[in-house]
């Protein structure tokens, strides 16, 4: 007996540290959504709520965090050598920046909202590209565009900021060229995550 009790906390931190790792796999949507199969119900969840598909929000999730939930930008070196302060507050798996979060957070009520997780996260996408969608008249399907405006905010894309930056609209093609091919993987495995739960029976599932 005290040797189950003391085995229990080690398989919860071996738990809680797997639930941490990026899936092995994150070229393959279908991979992605075998080895997490909530991550499915969540993108879901976003794309019925908020109207952006499922690959677009997850090629957005790969391009700014590769699926690390607590992803932060690198810090500055002083002299080369000396840690400084990180370029912005982004953190987590939508590298979500402070006040964007707690606009979203304001936005929906969704207090308890964190940025590790991938649920609050793939929501906090969908609520942004629909603001996106709302307030610039970007198309919901328009991978590239919604990027661009999730990177560089509803007023610097407003502004033009990005069109005289070639790094970040190479970077905003490979984000479209990603959810394209996301769409193709998913079209091929969709079926699999509709009726995953062992309570789950169809038609009564997504």
């Amino acid at each position: 007996m005290p040797s189950i009790r003391l085995l229990i906390p080690c398989l919860i931190v071996v738990l809680a540290g797997c639930a941490g790792t990026p899936p092995r796999d994150v070229d393959n949507i279908c991979n992605i959504f075998r080895e997490n199969p909530r991550w499915h119900d969540h993108a879901v969840a976003s794309a019925e709520r908020w109207g952006t598909p499922v690959p677009i929000q997850m090629a957005i999730v790969h391009q700014e965090s590769a699926f690390q939930r607590r992803a932060r930008p690198d810090r500055r070196r002083i002299l080369g050598f000396i840690p400084g302060r990180r370029p912005s507050s982004a953190f987590g798996y939508a590298q979500a920046q402070d006040p964007a979060w707690q606009d979203y957070v304001q936005a929906t009520g969704n207090r308890g909202a964190r940025r590790t997780n991938m649920g609050d996260a793939l929501d906090f996408i969908g609520w942004y590209n629909h603001v996106s969608h709302r307030r610039l008249g970007l198309s919901r399907n328009d991978a590239r565009n919604l990027y661009l405006a999730y990177h560089e905010g509803h007023t610097g894309y407003q502004q033009g900021n990005w069109q005289g930056n070639s790094q970040l609209q190479s970077i905003a093609a490979r984000v479209d060229q990603r959810a394209a091919r996301y769409q193709q993987q998913y079209q091929t495995c969709r079926d699999e995550f509709r009726c995953w739960r062992w309570y789950q029976v169809w038609p009564f599932c997504r």
